[in-house]
């Protein structure tokens, strides 16, 4: 239950972050003069884009945390025996980290009217986002030939499960920045496409953090995380 409280906590902050960001807490009718004169003021009409993705990535967060749920309480029974995490894992998790970074670095010069550098971002993204799912079906591989197979112990079909769930998602997103460079590629608008590349850049930091905390999770590394917590605040 500690991973999932710590996994929310995190998606809170984060969501309250973003939420400052898009001026939801601008009072209009306290500005003076008029409306959209004031710093911010045409933000606050969402593109239903944005809303879009707001709700999906409630959904996504709600399906990830009863799966997170369900695997703290199935750990518990005495069948369990959690399976040796491939070191790969953590190689994929520096190239998920290179390709959210890639994103932002897109969407960056997606404000500065930099067409060369939003290029450059979203194609670095997608391939590192296509080398972090190579890099997963090989762990796959190199577990599965070392006997962890999915219907051998509960603990591997988590494993399978959560990665593979994650790398659906990722697999969704691909789709999504493949359209958003195929459009920069034609030559679209930068101004056009600035929304795309946010929400792409959004997309990913989000898919970054779930595989932090699936991580965390696979390790045992969130318990010890708290724990420690309990033990400076006691």
């Amino acid at each position: 239950m500690s991973a999932i409280i710590l996994f929310l906590a995190v998606l809170a902050v984060i969501a309250g972050w973003w939420l400052s960001q898009q001026r939801l807490t601008a009072k209009p009718w306290l500005e003076e003069g008029p409306v959209g004169d004031f710093p911010g003021g045409d933000a606050m009409a969402w593109p239903a884009a944005k809303v879009g993705l707001g709700v999906f990535l409630a959904v996504a967060s709600a399906l990830f945390v009863l799966f997170i749920s369900a695997y703290s309480m199935r750990m518990s029974v005495a069948d369990w025996r959690p399976l040796p995490v491939p070191r790969l894992l953590w190689v994929n998790t520096g190239v998920l980290v290179m390709s959210s970074v890639a994103l932002q670095w897109s969407y960056v010069a997606a404000r500065r009217y930099d067409a060369e550098g939003v290029m450059i971002g979203l194609l670095a993204g997608g391939a590192s986002a296509v080398i972090f799912l190579a890099g997963q079906l090989l762990a796959w591989q190199r577990l599965g030939a070392a006997g962890y197979l999915v219907a051998s112990n509960p603990a591997n079909s988590f494993f399978y499960l959560l990665t593979a769930v994650h790398g659906l998602h990722l697999t969704g997103g691909l789709v999504a920045l493949g359209r958003t460079s195929a459009k920069m590629w034609r030559g679209a608008e930068i101004a056009e496409m600035r929304l795309s590349v946010e929400l792409c850049a959004i997309y990913w930091h989000f898919l970054l953090l779930v595989w932090l905390v699936l991580l965390g999770l696979l390790t045992g590394w969130t318990d010890d995380f708290v724990n420690i917590c309990r033990q400076l605040l006691s």
